[in-house]
């Protein structure tokens, strides 16, 4: 208990941290300022014109799909200037994510229920990079200054010592993010029913953005731990930031490149990114020309999807394969 408290006062003591909540918290200030700024309750007039024209262009979806019901059962002669999917379900209203709605014909005006999940990406995306660097700054520096070597002689144990390290970090992160996402969406409910509008906020809602949440804090912790090893494996901070540097660049951008020019096929598979979008999003479809190379047809299918359970799978094996190697290397690694 003693190690933990140590290593708590000596995460929250860092300058970098400081500085890393610091700039999250002014992320947050400008984020809601200009929402604020931009935004305003919308009057009696202005949401009786929205109104008409969500429903005119509910109206508009429906004589879409039954004028392709009527081309594809030849009732309706082709028109040359209208195109119309070969499967008419694909349009279909009642097959739709959504619909349209008052708010999505109100320009200016903030509304909760639909920007509330686009927001919470935005801020996932924030701790994410957070946790990456707050943990390869921790262990980085220690490792660099000798700072582990003077807790050593205190407590010569190096799993231990490594494991306290990394529940430290994995535990202020994750109450960091809890109390971050609080605040944060709150700020922008009081927003939405002050300067806009709330939206539909019905269970359904809560459920999906709840989930949406719950996806981005296991992503953050995987991502501090993923930091904290590799910087734990290059024994310096500047190791897990070239690491993903040199992935971004050779793989995210120079591999997908070669893997077009080659015609692989499903090359999204390969890519962390894709995987990570999959995860955030409960599944991820993609669309692959090459999948039906001799042309489209009826038993024929370009797109391809990655479930959230495989991508979880990649993400885990990733994390917890490099966290085992660094606490592998730590404890046989001459520190001096």
């Amino acid at each position: 208990m003693n190690l933990v408290r140590a290593e708590l006062e000596r995460l929250s003591a860092r300058r970098f941290v400081q500085l890393m909540v610091v700039l999250l918290v002014l992320a947050f200030a400008v984020t809601a300022a200009t929402t604020m700024a931009g935004s305003h309750k919308p009057s009696a007039s202005e949401m009786n014109s929205a109104r008409a024209q969500a429903a005119e262009a509910r109206r508009d979806l429906e004589a879409s799909h039954q004028e392709c019901l009527a081309r594809q059962n030849g009732t309706l002669p082709a028109d040359t200037d209208r195109y119309f999917p070969s499967d008419c379900s694909e349009i279909d209203p009642i097959r739709q994510d959504r619909l349209p709605i008052p708010a999505d014909f109100l320009p200016g005006v903030f509304s909760f229920a639909e920007q509330a999940q686009p927001l919470l990406y935005f801020l996932i995306a924030f701790l994410v990079l957070f946790g990456f660097l707050v943990g390869a700054s921790y262990i980085g520096a220690d490792l660099t200054s000798g700072g582990v070597v003077n807790l050593l002689l205190w407590r010569p144990r190096r799993v231990t010592v490594l494991a306290a390290k990394l529940g430290t970090l994995l535990g202020t992160v994750l109450v960091l993010a809890l109390l971050a996402s609080v605040a944060y969406l709150a700020t922008f409910w009081v927003i939405g029913q002050t300067a806009g509008l709330p939206g539909r906020l019905d269970g359904d809602f809560w459920r999906s953005l709840g989930a949406v949440h719950g996806r981005g804090l296991v992503l953050v912790l995987l991502a501090s731990a993923l930091g904290f090893a590799i910087a734990t494996l290059g024994r310096h901070t500047s190791a897990a930031l070239g690491a993903f540097a040199a992935y971004a660049v050779v793989w995210e951008l120079g591999a997908r490149l070669v893997l077009e020019i080659v015609d692989a096929r499903k090359s999204d598979l390969f890519m962390l990114s894709s995987h990570i979008g999959a995860w955030l999003n409960g599944g991820a479809r993609f669309y692959d020309e090459r999948l039906c190379a001799g042309g489209p047809s009826l038993n024929c299918d370009s797109f391809y999807t990655i479930s959230w359970g495989s991508s979880l799978l990649v993400l885990l094996v990733l994390a917890g394969g490099l966290t085992a190697a660094a606490f592998a290397v730590f404890r046989r690694r001459d520190l001096i």
